[in-house]
């Protein structure tokens, strides 16, 4: 890993607690095969001529069409969705986002399908790289400083070009009790294309009631974690619910240098005090996004 990449203090033993009350393991089961269909489905799609095409062009997908079978695939998994706030703007839109987990990725589809940054080591992977490559993943060379300029050039005329563009600028997962701040590299693509930044708020919470209950760290996909222990977590938790809050959009204009774009655009989630954050410990970033 290149020493200039972000990394979370995070750790699944250290901040992850298991849900007081979980499912069966046959309704769990039953979540992630749910969830496999669902994949299975879209890759189908994508796969097909109703799919996107190719990189940059508008598939034949209706886009509400893709919004729910995103918010399918939170819900299969057992996560409440509750979306709040105005809907993104038409366009090239620069969509940014707190990281918490691989959940993550459908929630912030589901406010608006867009092109998904991920490492360039992606592409070279069998079935997924291709599928990815397909679907309009922008890929990015995460480990060299020098590649810096002209993945920011990548993404300015993509976002030029009226494409939606999404990143999670923290460029390292946390748990979803504190953050990190917002990278300022992602933003100086939406200065250059002079598109609109769309922040979006994720939280994880135990209890139906919008806003109550306590944070619940079970998505959470950090530090060592793997994606089939965090995908377990998942489906046999119970009673989470994901709170997606689309803020106001911040028209192009408004900011004149990346810094201040980059602080405006992070919503705040405050930080629980104690020895649960307290500790340096580097985690391995799991983000599609470095910047």
């Amino acid at each position: 890993m290149s020493a200039w990449l972000p990394v979370a203090p995070c750790t699944p033993a250290v901040c992850v607690e298991r849900s007081r009350t979980t499912a069966s393991v046959p309704r769990a089961v039953l979540r992630l095969t749910v969830v496999a269909l669902l994949l299975l489905a879209g890759i189908a799609v994508v796969l097909t001529p109703l799919g996107p095409g190719r990189p940059g062009t508008r598939g034949r997908v209706p886009a509400a069409l893709v919004r729910r079978w995103c918010r399918w695939i939170v819900r299969a998994a057992g996560v409440r969705v509750r979306v709040t706030g105005a809907a993104a703007p038409e366009g090239g839109v620069l969509l940014v986002a707190n990281h918490v987990s691989w959940l993550d990725v459908p929630l912030l589809a589901a406010v608006r399908p867009a092109r998904m940054l991920a490492k360039s080591e992606v592409r070279r992977w069998p079935v997924a790289g291709p599928l990815a490559a397909r679907g309009g993943v922008l890929f990015i060379e995460r480990d060299r400083l020098r590649a810096l300029p002209d993945t920011v050039a990548v993404l300015a005329r993509a976002l030029g070009a009226g494409a939606a563009v999404a990143a999670f600028p923290e460029g390292s997962t946390w748990c979803g009790r504190a953050q990190g701040p917002f990278r300022r590299a992602v933003f100086q693509a939406a200065l250059d294309a002079g598109v609109p930044v769309q922040p979006v708020r994720i939280r994880y919470r135990t209890g139906e009631r919008a806003g109550a209950g306590a944070v619940s760290t079970a998505p959470a996909f950090v530090g060592e974690d793997t994606l089939l222990a965090s995908l377990w977590r998942v489906a046999s938790a119970r009673g989470v619910t994901a709170e997606v809050e689309v803020c106001p959009a911040i028209p192009p204009g408004r900011h004149r240098d990346r810094r201040a774009l980059a602080e405006a655009a992070q919503p705040p989630v405050p930080a629980v005090p104690g020895p649960r954050h307290g500790h340096r410990e580097e985690a391995p970033s799991k983000s599609m996004c470095p910047l």
